[in-house]
């Protein structure tokens, strides 16, 4: 169940988000995912926000399956990019070997802890021998709330890649870094890019 907090604070804020997120290309990050999707590839965005992933997907030649558990940003995604947009939470991964990728960008971090490797379990079963996750975490411990009331999980590097290990996916790529955030504040975050084993 969404913390009911978070998404009254992402249903007020998604033409704010808009503006953080909005970019005419995609970011390294978003590209080095894209290159290793196969063309035509079935992507989940989880946690799509205003859709801004999934559109460079779909610029991409790649067919995004873009979801949130905002209604506000689903309904933002859809009048903004046409894109299919539908609303869910992460209980709602239920997909078996559907997905050449799992795009999860700073959107599990809303999950409370105990929850992670239920959800993880959920994403590997969804993706197809050989496909790609990639997750974007904020780095620390505990759990907290932010400025505008969203409640994070916080994660150290080696916790989510024992996470990762532990359900069943191989890290190839992490990249650490700070960056300001719809809060305000500047925040340790940790990016993976991890494959579910062929």
């Amino acid at each position: 169940m969404p913390d009911p907090k978070t998404i009254a604070t992402y249903d007020a804020k998604a033409a704010d988000y808009v503006k953080l997120t909005a970019t005419d290309a995609p970011d390294a990050a978003l590209q080095a995912f894209i290159d290793l999707i196969p063309a035509g590839g079935r992507v989940l965005d989880l946690g799509c926000g205003p859709a801004t992933a999934s559109v460079h997907m779909r610029n991409a030649g790649l067919l995004p399956d873009p979801v949130d558990a905002s209604g506000g940003m689903v309904a933002l995604a859809n009048e903004t990019h046409d894109i299919g947009a539908r609303q869910g939470t992460f209980d709602d991964i239920d997909a078996v070997a559907t997905y050449d990728g799992v795009w999860a960008n700073f959107s599990l971090l809303h999950a409370p802890r105990p929850e992670l490797p239920r959800h993880l379990a959920s994403i590997h079963m969804a993706l197809v021998p050989g496909g790609v996750f990639h997750i974007g975490m904020k780095t620390g411990t505990g759990s907290d709330r932010d400025r505008i009331a969203r409640l994070y999980t916080y994660v150290t590097v080696a916790e989510l890649d024992g996470l990762l290990t532990d359900a069943g996916f191989t890290v190839i790529a992490t990249r650490e870094g700070a960056e300001r955030g719809m809060a305000g504040t500047i925040d340790p975050f940790v990016i993976m890019q991890a494959r579910k084993h062929a």
